[in-house]
């Protein structure tokens, strides 16, 4: 099982639910960063980890503002996935002594064993080492491209942009390490409440299925207002509401040192930054986080 090809495209379903404060912002996924001591003006691009290259065609003035910069800015430098995967497996292991049967029901064990056997061809038996989390993320991108078959086989947005930098000579650099995006996904959460939350994702594949929905269409609109009411959409009854700390540990926080990162990096070359699309918006967003140093951050339409 390739699990580093799956490490970044999970983080496009966790951050769904990421953003905690509101910001109106005009409706396009390309913003021109420029201003405040820039010479030359980068560009911010929301990626979403699960759709096609071939969407990028219809953003307007996208291939425009990559062949204007001079190097490529993604969440994780993805130049060596051989290492990410030794790393990865080294903390998708349970703890020693943990078992499911210490952290579900029979009854949510059999849940599960259905799920994984329906979506992976596998059941627990075969995965029974691995943390919650793990399957959770597993499940997640698997029921994704269960239901939009088409990306499931192609090189995602954010690997293009990294290949494109690499075959015209061009530096990547990665915001954030591998160690870092492992944290957030598999080391974040107690060992129970990764329980907690897996079966409940098993309990409500409904609800999955409508939050994946949702965001597709809005992405492939190109409507950054809509991504941003969905992903601080609150249901009365939701079964499975995330906390504040893990809102925080998706969105806010990265972010918050992705915004030290960014000027020194824009300064010394114009960049192609490209990250999940929902990281942009919001009162704790990049587009209002630049704004707030100084930059003008507009709208490429």
């Amino acid at each position: 099982m390739n699990y580093s090809k799956n490490l970044f495209v999970i983080l496009s379903l966790l951050v769904f639910i990421s953003c905690t404060a509101h910001s109106e912002n005009d409706d396009s996924l390309l913003w021109k960063v420029s201003g405040n001591g820039l010479e030359k003006p980068s560009y911010l691009f929301g990626t979403h980890h699960l759709t096609p290259v071939s969407f990028l065609d219809s953003v307007s003035g996208l291939h425009n503002a990559f062949e204007n910069t001079d190097q490529t800015v993604g969440e994780l430098d993805m130049s060596n996935m051989a290492e990410m995967q030794m790393e990865l497996m080294g903390h998708s292991q349970l703890p020693e002594g943990v078992t499911y049967d210490s952290l579900l029901s029979p009854e949510e064990i059999t849940q599960l064993d259905s799920t994984l056997k329906s979506l992976l061809s596998i059941g627990l038996e075969q995965l029974a080492t691995l943390k919650p989390a793990m399957l959770s993320n597993l499940i997640s991108v698997t029921f994704y491209q269960k239901h939009y078959p088409a990306i499931s086989n192609e090189t995602n947005i954010d690997q293009y942009f990294q290949s494109e930098a690499i075959n015209r000579n061009r530096p990547v650099i990665g915001l954030e390490s591998t160690e870092d995006q492992i944290y957030v996904l598999l080391n974040s959460q107690t060992i129970e409440r990764q329980a907690e939350m897996l079966i409940c994702m098993v309990q409500n594949p409904d609800l999955l299925k409508e939050q994946m929905d949702e965001l597709q269409e809005a992405y492939h609109s190109q409507d950054i207002n809509a991504l941003y009411e969905l992903s601080i959409k609150e249901t009365p009854d939701d079964p499975c509401p995330s906390t504040e700390e893990e809102k925080n540990a998706l969105n806010r926080d990265r972010n918050t040192k992705w915004l030290e990162k960014l000027p020194s990096i824009m300064a010394d070359k114009p960049s192609f930054i490209a990250v999940g699309c929902l990281h942009l918006p919001g009162e704790v967003g990049l587009i209002e986080g630049l704004r707030k140093q100084g930059y003008n951050v507009e709208p490429v339409s």
